[in-house]
Parts: C-alpha cells; sequence; structure tokens
C-alpha cells in the first residue's frame, strides 16, 4: 500500500519557521525515494528538496538552499522539511511524493515527472 500523509503547514510571517512532515507506509518509505514539492497558484509544481532515505542522499532547488533543510527519522517512516527564513514567494501547497521506482538518485531527481505517488498537500501561506 502506497501513503503519504503530511501535515505541519500554516501560516506563518516572512522570516520565520515551519516544519512539514510526511508519514509514508511501510512500502512507500522502503522505496527510499522521497520528497517534497509544492505549487503555488498559476505556477508548475516544483521540486524543494528530496531525500534517499538509505544513504541520506540530498538534493535542493537552488530557491530554498541554505533555508530549507530535509531529514529522516527511519524508525517513523518519516521525512521531515524544516523550512527557514519563510519569505512570501515560498506560499505554496506543499506535497509530499514517492518515487516507488527510483533507478537512479541525482538532482534531476527534483523533477516532479518522476514521482509517481503523492499526498494530500500542507498550505504553507507567508504574509510580507
Amino acid at each position: 500500500q502506497v501513503q503519504l500523509v503530511e501535515s505541519g503547514g500554516g501560516s506563518v510571517q516572512a522570516g520565520g519557521s515551519l516544519r512539514l512532515s510526511c508519514v509514508a507506509s511501510a512500502y512507500t518509505y522502503s522505496r527510499n525515494c522521497l520528497g517534497w514539492f509544492r505549487q503555488a497558484p498559476g505556477k508548475e509544481r516544483e521540486g524543494v528538496a528530496i531525500i534517499h532515505t538509505g544513504g541520506g542522499v540530498t538534493y535542493y532547488a537552488d530557491s530554498v538552499k541554505g533555508r530549507f533543510t530535509v531529514s529522516r527519522d527511519n524508525a517513523k517512516r518519516t521525512v521531515l522539511l524544516q523550512m527557514n527564513g519563510l519569505k512570501s514567494e515560498d506560499t505554496a501547497m506543499y506535497y509530499c511524493a514517492a518515487d516507488t521506482y527510483c533507478p537512479s538518485w541525482g538532482p534531476n531527481r527534483l523533477s516532479p515527472e518522476y514521482y509517481n505517488h503523492w499526498g494530500q498537500g500542507t498550505q504553507v501561506t507567508v504574509s510580507s
């Protein structure tokens, strides 16, 4: 069973922080390739940060480097996204996704097209 459940979104002022959580089913987490994506109104979905839950290798979009940190808790089958220094342009619906095929791992996997399972999303709103 593939299941991804996000939580932790909300409203915050610019410069603030939020932490998103994504709990995955055992099957999904075992496939190792998970990530965070976002979609703002009128814009395409974009990759934010991804992590290989086996080796812990991470990749980030340039727009969030130095501000966001993706991590995992293998015991809880959870992928976290710590977001600091939030900006108004970070406002979006944030999704957790899994690539259950994942034949390779690299920065190109930030593209949403590789991910075949998605959570329901959690809204992040940053006011300036």
